[in-house]
């Protein structure tokens, strides 16, 4: 679970936020790494379906093309492009909240897990797994298959909205408190986790493992529409915090002096979070270290200026679990391995190497 695998970021030696590399070519570079991911990913699977054979079903369905492949048209439109198009949405969205988590907490070690919204997402979605017969059976009958998702996003936004107001002194959030909250917080979820775990049924374990592992197996058009809004607002909204975030890296009182108000942009920057996290975490489960990982990555081509950050981070992020998720269906065919497992394996000696650094420049 992706909350459990950090270690708390010092805020008190902030890492240089000020440094920019001209990298001219690294938005082509993406954009283009993007295309072509997402016309491998959806060609992989037990039917092979390749580039050319996408492009054709694509123009198509544009009337630009002629005949295709019936059975191939199926399997595109109605599984294959589904979940890329999840995949795209989800890895951005994490990858673009975790950058400006790490410009909020002004340290590469951050990420949105830390103030609790995997945590909330997963205790609130494990209560409705296994207490939804005594607790939630009407919540149930009137959302249907969109109860668990529903409850899952609510558990991320009240335990996210827990921690802001735990760092609230004097009328104003302070980081430091903010971080300390979360720990808590993210500490005390994860114990009533386990105890609903060990409660829980035999049926019940096997969803609860499945979830908590992350899948983009429940992918459909209707789940990309439900998070589509979400998560533009949050691919445009943080993009337009750049520059705050960019003063933001000299200091709150800096900052403040030169115009940044400073609660309005942790506000901002929690609720855009908590919207790209609550929603992802609702739809798929637990993916860690696409929001930990990516930005780190992005910045050491990039440079630290968060408007050339948030971007390729968002880039990159689609890349990632777009790839890894082709790779997680494919790597133990026929069956699937969980796409968390996964992103775990990968991000996991990527954060080592990370720590490393980190202990060599301090």
């Amino acid at each position: 679970m992706e909350t459990n695998t950090l270690a708390a970021p010092s805020v008190t030696k902030p890492i240089n936020f000020t440094v920019t590399h001209q990298r001219p070519w690294l938005m082509p570079a993406l954009t283009v790494g993007l295309i072509v991911t997402m016309l491998l990913s959806v060609g992989v699977g037990a039917v092979a379906i390749s580039p050319a054979d996408v492009l054709a079903i694509l123009g198509h369905s544009l009337g630009l093309t002629g005949a295709v492949d019936e059975t191939k048209t199926v399997i595109l439109t109605t599984i294959r492009l589904p979940r890329v198009s999840l995949g795209l949405l989800i890895g951005a969205g994490l990858a673009v909240a975790g950058a400006a988590m790490q410009g909020l907490f002004r340290n590469p070690l951050a990420d949105p897990g830390l103030i609790g919204i995997s945590s909330g997402a997963s205790l609130a979605a494990v209560a409705m797994i296994v207490l939804e017969v005594t607790l939630f059976q009407k919540l149930s009958g009137l959302l249907g298959y969109y109860a668990l998702s529903l409850v899952a996003f609510a558990g991320a936004c009240g335990t996210t909205l827990l921690v802001y107001r735990l760092a609230r002194v004097a009328g104003r959030s302070v980081v430091t408190t903010m971080l300390l909250a979360g720990i808590a917080i993210n500490s005390l979820a994860g114990a009533l986790t386990g105890l609903l775990t060990y409660l829980a049924t035999d049926e019940q374990l096997r969803t609860v493992t499945f979830w908590a592992l992350g899948s983009l197996g429940g992918a459909s058009w209707t789940t990309v529409l439900t998070i589509l809004p979400f998560t533009i607002v949050v691919l445009l909204g943080l993009p337009r915090l750049a520059k705050s975030l960019n003063l933001l890296a000299l200091g709150e009182s800096q900052a403040a002096m030169l115009g940044v108000n400073i609660t309005g942009l942790k506000r901002r920057v929690i609720v855009l979070a908590t919207l790209a996290v609550g929603t992802s975490v609702a739809v798929a489960g637990i993916i860690g270290f696409v929001g930990l990982v990516i930005p780190h990555l992005i910045r050491l081509v990039a440079g630290s200026d968060h408007r050339r950050l948030l971007v390729g981070s968002a880039l990159g992020g689609a890349i990632v679990l777009t790839a890894a998720d082709a790779l997680a269906r494919t790597i133990v065919a026929p069956a699937e391995l969980p796409i968390g497992i996964l992103t775990a394996l990968l991000g996991t000696p990527v954060f080592l190497w990370m720590l490393i650094n980190e202990r060599k420049t301090t």
